[in-house]
């Protein structure tokens, strides 16, 4: 089937869209609008790109269709601004009159755009935004973070990983957001509860061109292992310059999964080579139903699949299964959003069974993975390691958990020796 029965940019279908008006349910027929809210344009457009073909993917693999229904995929570029975000979202809801909201790539967007459907219970699915409290504290119960993470959730079974290597002294070095500070933080307070110690934390602005000075730190303080936390151009950088000071070989480096996301080393050569991070996916993997996903993923866009590509993947995938179950039924959002909590899902990119806790958000088997060349000479991750059933809160009760504070520079949940 050809895309365009099914996908519509925000542009062309505002100006033919109807003057807003309340929500009310309708017949479960014609078409299922989604909104699609991603950053076309700003420094993050690559990974929005991404997100727009790994979710299209799904629909033209399965007709243009979602649980038996034409979809039409409604476009819209949030820039990665939150005031944007919220403009488009207001759009497609109440000019588009879209059934159902997904993506958004940058927290502050993600964020503006819950706030607005807290007040409306438009579903809004984000497989991408890792913001702890959005399924913690903040809970939205029209928020749900289908194939998606929270941001301390994948570093705790990576620091528990680091326990057992027999590594008791580690040092973190994060761009200094709420990003990094939760995933810091899920790695620390793991950590030391482990019987580790931090004996160093370092703070970097978003694009940072120069890391010597935290560098030269490191190499000195006596650690076992670095943990890092970087996104983009700055996990380029400072792998690159991690290997150039003379550290790789010399102290591990190993860290959230999106310093070695394909977005970020599919261009880069060996200075990668070795780094561990804990992800809810693996490209290297040889599981089956992953071999086949990235095959066709590879086969259609000319490289390996994202996170952006994967998690949007999945997330469309997600969605259609739990509304196989309801027979289409989008109207009735009670009824919709009920059948995607108690979807559990399988065969999807992201492991044999996924299913979500009480908050929205899944629960995960996760790798320890390191990155190696591939078969085809690239670098990949490659699965080391299975923590099964890996929740959002780890080991601790949810509402015990929740009494603590959120993870913050002053906050890291470090257990004092």
């Amino acid at each position: 089937m050809d895309r365009r029965t099914f996908l519509k940019t925000g542009a062309a279908f505002a100006a033919a869209a109807p003057i807003a008006a309340p929500y009310v349910a309708r017949a479960q027929s014609g078409p299922v609008r989604i909104g699609l809210l991603a950053p076309l344009t700003g420094v993050v457009a690559a990974g929005g790109r991404e997100m727009v073909d790994g979710f299209n993917m799904y629909f033209e693999e399965h007709g243009g269709e979602i649980a038996g229904r034409k979809v039409e995929v409604i476009v819209e570029d949030d820039a990665a601004n939150p005031d944007t975000a919220l403009q488009k979202a207001r759009r497609l809801v109440e000019q588009a009159n879209v059934s159902m909201l997904f993506g958004d790539l940058l927290a502050n967007t993600g964020l503006a755009v819950a706030n607005y459907v807290k007040g409306n219970g438009m579903p809004y699915f984000i497989p991408i935004i890792a913001a702890d409290d959005l399924t913690q504290r903040a809970r939205i119960k029209n928020v749900v973070r289908v194939a998606g993470y929270t941001a301390s959730q994948f570093p705790r079974p990576l620091a528990d990983w680091a326990l057992k290597q027999g590594w008791r002294k580690v040092a973190t070095v994060s761009q200094d957001y709420t990003f990094g500070h939760e995933q810091c933080g899920g790695f620390c307070q793991t950590f030391t509860e482990g019987g580790g110690k931090v004996l160093g934390q370092f703070w970097h602005p978003l694009n940072t061109s120069d890391f010597s000075p935290y560098l030269g730190q490191l190499a000195n303080l006596g650690v076992d292992a670095v943990f890092a936390m970087e996104t983009g151009a700055d996990a380029t950088r400072l792998m690159q310059q991690y290997a150039s000071f003379g550290l790789k070989g010399q102290i591990p480096l190993i860290g959230a999964m999106n310093m070695t996301d394909q977005s970020v080393i599919r261009t880069m050569g060996d200075e990668v080579d070795g780094v561990i991070v804990a992800a809810h996916f693996a490209e290297g993997s040889p599981d089956p139903v992953t071999k086949d996903f990235v095959a066709r993923y590879q086969k259609k866009f000319q490289k390996l699949p994202s996170l952006y590509g994967f998690s949007m993947y999945s997330g469309a995938m997600w969605v259609d299964e739990a509304l196989k179950t309801v027979k289409g039924n989008v109207e009735d959002r009670d009824v919709f959003l009920g059948a995607v909590m108690k979807t559990d899902l399988t065969g999807s990119p992201l492991g044999k069974v996924v299913k979500l806790d009480d908050y929205g958000n899944p629960i995960y088997d996760v790798a320890i993975r390191k990155v190696v060349k591939g078969p085809q000479g690239k670098y990949w991750n490659m699965p080391i390691a299975q923590y099964p059933n890996v929740s959002q809160f780890w080991t601790y009760d949810p509402a015990t958990y929740m009494k603590q504070p959120p993870y913050s520079r002053d906050f890291q949940g470090i257990k004092k020796s």
